[in-house]
């Protein structure tokens, strides 16, 4: 019996990994030199490459959106234009986003030979009532039955008993279908948001838009397909209108029992399109007759998953390397007298609860960072019902944890000083009638300097989007000063609404931790 799992195991392997070989053929081998790109990152990006797919493109095809209703629009607009394939990742879709859906029913119907992908999470879109996800969806799926395709990721971490007795909601607690992918043929929107009102008014997100871009949209959209083979089909129940079916096909696999196949199956999209993008980095600036002219290439953007479920830690991997990098490049470059000259790291969680090794990256590489986290009131859980009322507490305990760590080794950089300095200083954001959701990593090669690299997409940096949730994020790094500006005005546009971190005030109502909540937080601290 476990003979005839494993054969069918390699047999699913072999036939993902050949679907995604014709890409790989496809391109044609270059060298992208790093020669002009910033000193503090070059000796980064080729290691990185050496393990990442890359993507070299042009900065005019980045676009940086600030506000979740221009990204609402230009997601409807993506919509309506689609022509061939349209594919949406996001954790749900809100049951009163009637406006979406309503465009994805107008390009069915415009374009006969649009098909539409929708990857999903399971339990949040399946929660019990006629406005869930799954209900939403069926009219599309009924209408369109060939050329709708929504999949739905179970978590394999609840199993057993537990999957039985833990009730909806609670169940996403073990971990969700986290990537935040918007693509329409070859254009993408990439972000944290997903599909829901709030997110489109007054949920504060990052939006980066990459237009006519085919490789980095066959990516993603190879990694939804690869996805969709450890997934649920949503299908029309038979014979009714207003019910759904959940189907499972692969009949030598467990649907509790994903891990080995969901590990197998992305391992080879990474390593397909490591050799798909043809892209090697180099330093040395002669390149030889097998160079690519690389002009127009002053943008190189790398994915990494991050499924601890699967064994796969990539982004883990990644900023342990830039850590490392740009803590080697600070000690060796500024004179023990002189003031901070070294990397700026700018860093925002709206869930803020840094993942341990993240913390110790963060505080041992004694680079000056500047954390910007959701105040509680700007907390997507503040004044929640029940337990969730308690999340933003636990947050508060998770701040004052990680700043007692920063501060008992003394590298706090004071909130007095209008110096930038070596160290970490902690801001919380907030802005009346807003929730903040933003998430990601900019690097500036010096103080003064605009950033040159930057961590964006999916994950919130915690233990949650480390070990439970699938995540997909991407490391852009660019030599276009109007770019660099352009990240450096998204930066200091959400800093706008910083202020002073006020976790130890406990005369603040919002910010008192009760008891039942440390409780809580040491039963179940690694889900949130």
């Amino acid at each position: 019996m476990f003979g005839a799992a494993r054969s069918a195991l390699q047999l699913s392997r072999l036939r993902i990994c050949s679907t995604l070989l014709p890409i790989a053929a496809a391109q044609r081998p270059r060298n992208v030199s790093t020669v002009s790109f910033e000193p503090t990152i070059r000796q980064f990006l080729v290691k990185l490459s050496e393990h990442q797919p890359c993507f070299a493109m042009n900065s005019s095809s980045v676009s940086i959106m600030h506000e979740p209703r221009i990204f609402y629009q230009t997601l409807l607009s993506m919509i309506r234009k689609a022509r061939h394939r349209l594919f949406l990742s996001s954790l749900y879709i809100g049951h009163e986003d009637v406006e979406l859906i309503d465009a994805i029913h107008t390009s069915l119907r415009e374009s006969p030979s649009l098909h539409v992908y929708i990857h999903l999470d399971l339990n949040r879109s399946t929660r019990p009532g006629p406005d869930s996800t799954a209900n939403i969806l069926l009219p599309l799926l009924i209408q369109h039955p060939d050329r709708v395709h929504v999949y739905l990721f179970r978590s394999p971490k609840l199993k057993g008993i537990m999957a039985r007795i833990v009730p909806p909601r609670f169940n996403e607690g073990w971990g969700t279908w986290h990537p935040k992918i918007y693509g329409a043929d070859d254009t993408l929107i990439i972000s944290g948001a997903n599909l829901n009102t709030s997110y489109f008014s007054n949920r504060q997100d990052r939006y980066l838009q990459f237009t006519d871009q085919a490789r980095l949209a066959d990516y993603c959209f190879s990694f939804l397909q690869a996805a969709s083979t450890f997934s649920y089909s949503l299908l029309p129940s038979p014979g009714t209108t207003n019910n759904y079916v959940l189907h499972w096909s692969d009949v030598h696999t467990h649907p509790h029992h994903i891990e080995a196949k969901a590990r197998q199956a992305l391992i080879c999209l990474q390593n397909v399109h490591r050799g798909a993008s043809g892209i090697s980095l180099v330093k040395q600036p002669d390149l030889g007759p097998s160079a690519h002219p690389d002009a127009e290439d002053d943008v190189l953007v790398f994915p990494m998953i991050q499924a601890g479920l699967f064994g796969i830690r990539e982004e883990e991997l990644c900023l342990s390397l830039l850590f490392r990098e740009l803590s080697a490049q600070q000690r060796y470059s500024i004179p023990p007298t002189s003031g901070y000259e070294g990397p700026l790291v700018d860093l925002t969680s709206g869930y803020f609860a840094l993942y341990k090794p993240y913390q110790s990256a963060v505080i041992d590489s004694r680079l000056a960072c500047r954390i910007l986290a959701a105040s509680p009131r700007a907390n997507g859980f503040y004044k929640s019902r029940g337990v969730s009322g308690r999340i933003h507490e636990a947050y508060t305990l998770f701040e004052r944890r990680f700043m007692d760590a920063v501060r008992s080794v003394g590298a706090e950089w004071s909130s007095n000083s209008s110096d930038v300095a070596a160290g970490v200083r902690l801001q919380e954001w907030q802005r009346e009638g807003w929730t903040y959701h933003a998430k990601g990593i900019w690097v500036r090669p010096t103080p003064t300097s605009t950033p040159a690299l930057t961590l964006f997409g999916s994950t919130n940096l915690n233990s949650r989007s480390a070990n439970l949730d699938t995540e997909l994020s991407f490391v852009l790094a660019t030599r276009s000063p109007a770019l660099r500006q352009r990240f450096a005005e998204e930066v200091e546009g959400l800093r706008e609404h910083a202020r002073p971190w006020r976790g130890q005030d406990d005369s603040d109502e919002a910010r008192r931790v009760r008891l039942g909540t440390r409780a809580l937080v040491a039963f179940v601290g690694g889900m949130l």
